[in-house]
């Protein structure tokens, strides 16, 4: 620690600290402009001078550090006079066009012109008059005025250093410097990722938001809450305005850190006051197949007698329930809980089972519990290595890609093991692209070369973990130039990942999907415990195993015990202690039995075993595999209720639609993927005969017959907690009083502070299992007939069936229809060109879509996303499933791709049809159906 004096006050702070947060530390206010804290420190605008005894210069706070024994002053005439001239000069070139700015009122600039007492420059304008300096914005979100920039660099230092891309650059114009921006004509071509952060780091209107040009900011009301998209649980402020939705700005939360993408910015919210919202209840004439609106008495009696009387006539297990892992933890919990009370069945599950379910049951079997092990800040802060496994964070966990951007750009080694050219494989030290489906192989040949050459921790190895022997025993065979012939990389390669990740003092495993959705995808996941254990990289700082879960409460919809064999906070349903605690505080019998997998329900559907499906909030004809698979499951149903925001391609099969209420109308609280429970607060109150989907739940189980109160979410939050021994120190008071306003899971009573990392000094389960596992081929692998190996995927710009993103135009005009990636060799000995479309066919079914050429995978592999309905993949994935996990292996199928025929790639007309074409024509095919079965 050192001392200095700043205005006559003593201030001690830490060696290192800055004259600005010294004087901030304090409560001593100096105005800055170019400052941004750890991002821009530049000094550039001359504002944060201060006077220091000894020094002839007038030095910039936000850089100069403090010297123990200095001596500052903030305020007197000398500094005062310097600041007011060096906003005197920044205003010679400003446009002040304060009342049309979009930053009116919220603009730093004017602040600290006020509270400098300068209104205008002294100084002769050096615009030209009349000359209309043009706006840069064909950017569908973002838009830049140069007249308006002071150049204090905050946009450069952001997109360099907080959002990772480099996209805005500093350059000359004759004497003048000038900042330019990629928000022009060619946006498109540029690597700007429209994540806006730049716009919120802007002191001016410079660089904004195009919405922000419809509020000013002491018109809205703002309302924290957290993220509807990943699981990376970006906490970010919405804006109201007369009771509706105009933006969204970043908060500085744990995971986060004041960042958000293009996603969280732009599209989290536009969804919610869209036209197409349902409104009412609808029920289906299955004569005429049209539905019809109805009371809510009407649907909710109707639903309840058809359920019941399916249970009396079939049974309880002729039943199941689906919870959704968008929905909050609140919703989550009811649905399950009406399951198993009103029900009387355990076949309840959620949409973590197509694609985390791997990790809860691999992590649970190896560690002792199913979850991340340390927070995202720890593991991409302060670490010699990252693991990258199966995982793409930058568009599906687009703030992660951030934070790990970061991290290499600070020294971070990084090890990206992944069937593509991902954008992280170019600033990695390690890039093995290895063939779909072949992870266990590469886990284990990483373990051979970590005991061949003395890379594990025997220490921990004999004190915290069990199974060794045995696994040491199956790794022995698998030499790096047999696993490089199995993964189809190069063996050198793979000695060198083994040795940076085994040698760091800290080292984070990080996978996700494409280490999960595989027939062996639990195994996988056990594989990737066993090379952390064997070097002895968990329950420390900066390490562990880190599934980065899909969807935003993926974590949640687990913990809340939405899953056939598990009760919330993963209790089994099978012990009878356990149990017997459900019981008594549910006041009913509960079945004993493990229920049926969603997986598994649907051919239960087809035999005819299960005949009634209660979905809140899910979508499986999209995001299932073989698509018309489910179909024929859910036709076959005597009755499918869905509760939803709009009419999908599932709700369009349902007997009853009830209509829900989204995450802005709503309280609850979402879990992260690091197991940090966060709040969602509603923000508006929309039009119609919507109801809250805790509300619905509560009605529908008392028509049931079971005596269920209607709790806020608040007071069902208590009751969850209460029964489940990993939340019972949790509250909504706490969550609102804690500094993070989180907390993660384990928290065992009122006073404990949550746990940051799991399994510190000692496994959860006891001693760490190493799991000994073969290395299998996936179920279905090209042949003559299929020649090609598909394999699926996210892109940042939409999420999962883009249900909410496909609302937003922007990012709809920034990707909007099916693709598929093909290797340059495939596509020049199958003849074709990039952007032609071609048809994609499996076993399972035929789709068409653009053809996106290039060398991102490997020859004889494709790649495609899954967010498009023009062009659905899922028509073509396999449903193998994990027969631990039960999760499909959406990764690996077979499958041929071809040119069209002249008669499906133009029109009459002789025009060629694009996919652009084709998806215009679905939305319109879906509209009309949707307003066929409204009659």
């Amino acid at each position: 620690m050192i001392n200095l004096t700043i205005d006559g006050l003593t201030v001690q702070v830490k060696k290192g600290t800055t004259v600005l947060e010294a004087a901030k530390s304090v409560g001593i206010n100096i105005p800055t402009l170019c400052y941004l804290k750890d991002v821009s420190n530049i000094g550039s605008c001359r504002v944060c001078v201060v006077e220091v005894e000894g020094y002839d210069k007038l030095p910039t706070s936000c850089n100069t550090l403090a010297q123990d024994g200095m001596v500052v002053r903030t305020q007197t005439d000398r500094v005062v006079k310097s600041r007011r001239m060096a906003l005197d000069l920044i205003l010679s070139h400003h446009n002040l066009i304060c009342f049309s700015c979009p930053s009116n009122g919220a603009c730093e600039l004017q602040n600290v012109c006020h509270q400098c007492g300068i209104s205008e420059s002294s100084y002769e304008n050096i615009r030209v008059a009349g000359i209309e300096v043009p706006h840069v914005e064909d950017n569908p979100f973002l838009g830049y005025r140069p007249d308006l920039c002071i150049h204090c660099q905050r946009c450069i230092n952001t997109c360099a250093n907080v959002s990772g891309c480099d996209s805005i650059k500093l350059t000359s114009r004759g004497i003048f410097r000038t900042i330019e921006t990629p928000f022009g004509k060619n946006w498109k071509e540029t690597d700007c990722e429209s994540c806006g952060n730049c716009a919120e780091a802007c002191p001016t209107g410079a660089i904004y938001k195009k919405e922000a040009k419809s509020y000013r900011t002491w018109e809205i009301s703002r309302v924290r809450t957290t993220c509807p998209h990943c699981a990376v649980g970006c906490q970010y402020e919405l804006l109201v305005k007369d009771n509706k939705l105009v933006g969204a700005e970043a908060v500085n939360g744990p995971s986060n850190g004041g960042r958000l993408c293009v996603k969280g910015r732009f599209g989290s919210y536009k969804f919610v006051m869209s036209g197409d919202r349902l409104t009412d209840p609808l029920i289906k004439d299955r004569a005429t197949g049209k539905f019809r609106k109805a009371s809510w008495d009407e649907a909710l009696d109707l639903v309840a007698s058809k359920f019941m009387m399916l249970k009396r006539q079939y049974g309880p297990d002729s039943l199941a329930g689906f919870a959704c892992s968008r929905s909050p933890n609140e919703d989550i919990y009811m649905v399950q809980k009406m399951v198993r009370t009103c029900f009387g069945t355990n076949n309840t599950d959620n949409c973590a089972r197509v694609c985390h379910s791997a990790s809860v049951e691999g992590l649970a079997k190896t560690l002792g519990s199913g979850a991340m092990t340390n927070p995202i800040y720890d593991i991409t802060h302060d670490v010699d290595a990252i693991l990258l496994v199966g995982s793409n964070p930058e568009e599906a966990h687009p703030v992660v890609g951030m934070q790990i951007r970061e991290a290499v750009r600070k020294g971070t080694k990084l090890i990206v093991v992944d069937p593509r050219d991902i954008g992280l494989t170019k600033q990695a030290d390690v890039h093995l692209k290895l063939r779909p489906g072949t992870n266990i192989a590469f886990a284990n040949g990483m373990c051979h070369i970590f005991i061949k050459e003395g890379l594990i921790d025997e220490q921990f190895i004999a004190e915290r973990t069990e199974g060794f022997k045995e696994l040491k025993k199956i790794v022995k065979d698998y030499t790096p130039e047999r696993v490089a012939k199995i993964c189809g990389i190069d063996p050198d390669d793979l000695r060198a990942a083994a040795r940076i990740y085994a040698s760091a003092k800290k080292a984070s495993i990080i996978y996700c999907l494409g280490v999960t959705e595989h027939s062996t995808g639990t195994e996988g996941v056990m594989s990737m415990s066993n090379m952390a254990m064997m070097v002895g990289k968990l329950g420390r700082e900066g390490c562990g195993v880190n599934p980065l879960r899909g969807q935003n409460n993926v974590q949640g919809a687990c913990d809340m015990g939405a899953m056939p064999d598990k009760f919330p906070g993963y209790q089994p349903v099978t012990n009878p202690e356990i149990r017997e605690k459900f019981e008594k505080a549910w006041g009913v019998e509960l079945p004993a039995h493990v229920g049926t997998h969603a997986t598994d329900i649907f051919p239960k559907a087809i035999k005819g075993e299960v005949k009634g499906l209660y979905i809140c909030g899910e979508d499986p004809v999209v995001t299932d595999p073989d698509s018309a698979h489910v179909v024929k499951a859910l036709n076959a149903l005597d009755f499918l209720v869905v509760q939803e925001l709009f009419m999908t391609e599932t709700a369009l099969l349902a007997d009853v639609v009830l209509p829900g209420r989204s995450y802005a109308e709503k309280d609850g609280t979402f879990t992260n993927t690091e197991r940090r429970v966060q709040r969602v607060r509603k923000a508006v109150t929309l039009p119609g005969n919507s109801r809250l989907d805790t509300d619905i739940i509560c009605e529908l189980m008392r028509r049931m017959g079971y005596n269920q109160p209607t709790l806020t979410a608040s007071e069902i939050f208590d009751e969850m907690a209460s029964v489940t021994p990993s939340f019972h120190g949790m509250s909504y008071t706490r969550l609102e009083n804690e500094p993070t306003q989180s907390l993660q899971w384990p928290c065992t009573d009122k006073y404990h502070p949550g746990t940051s990392i799991m399994h510190v000094g000692k496994m959860i389960r006891g001693l760490g299992l190493f799991y000994p596992t073969e290395y299998k081929p996936a179920k279905e692998l090209p042949d003559k007939n299929y020649p090609f190996m598909l394999t699926t995927g996210r892109i940042l710009y939409h999420y999962n069936t883009s249900a909410m993103t496909a609302r937003t135009e922007g990012l709809m005009e920034i990707v909007g229809h099916s693709f598929v990636e093909i290797n340059t060799a495939d596509a020049k000995s199958l003849g074709i060109v990039d952007g032609e479309r071609v048809s994609v066919t499996s076993r399972r079914g035929r789709i068409t879509s653009e053809a996106r050429v290039s060398d991102k995978t490997n020859p004889g592999e494709c790649w495609m996303p899954f967010h498009f309905a023009d062009g659905n993949c899922n028509w073509l994935t396999n449903a193998a499933l994990d027969q631990f996990a039960r999760i499909p292996e959406y990764k690996v199928c077979a499958c041929r791709i071809e040119k069209l025929p002249k008669e499906e790639a133009f029109n009459a007309k002789g025009k060629y049809v694009s996919q652009k074409m084709v998806a215009q024509q679905w939305r319109k095919r879906m509209d009309k159906n949707i307003a066929r079965a409204l009659g």
